[in-house]
């Protein structure tokens, strides 16, 4: 009788430790979702950030009109100091955007490489926890066994 008690704690030990199992794989399965939704963030940066490489080459490509359009008034007219002198601010302050843009992204990144750092950070616990359940989950059927 003693023996079918021990045998009936055991099982419910054993069924325990599957529900803990089961709730385990629940935050995997939470992980992945948590990945996956970086993973969207990931792409949609992405995107931003080729949109932003567009509208740099579209600037670059006003840039270089800009320049043939200065070249062309050189040669027409020698006064245009004051307009060489506000088409040189406005490159300086597309300069200054251009920098501020490339801070941004580099901000975003560092946000990005510091939330996958978290993801690796409960991955591995959750790994641990894990492990320790399966560890449980093996001296109980050894346990079993030897009964």
């Amino acid at each position: 009788m003693a023996i079918y008690g021990s045998l009936n704690a055991t099982n419910g030990i054993i069924n325990a430790i599957k529900g803990i199992v089961n709730e385990i794989k629940r935050i995997i399965n939470a992980r992945n979702g948590i990945i996956n939704a970086i993973k969207g963030v990931l792409d949609a940066i992405d995107g931003i950030l080729k949109a932003i490489y567009g509208i740099i080459s579209a600037i670059q490509g006003i840039i270089n009109a800009i320049n043939g359009i200065i070249n062309a008034i050189n040669e027409i007219v020698n006064a245009t100091n004051v307009i060489i002198n506000s088409i040189n601010g406005i490159f300086n302050a597309i300069y200054g955007i251009a920098k501020a843009i490339n801070t941004i992204v580099e901000a975003i990144y560092g946000i990005i490489r510091l939330i996958n750092g978290m993801v690796n950070a409960m991955y591995a616990d959750v790994m641990a926890i894990y492990d320790i359940c399966m560890s449980c989950l093996m001296a109980c059927t050894t346990l079993l066994c030897h009964l």
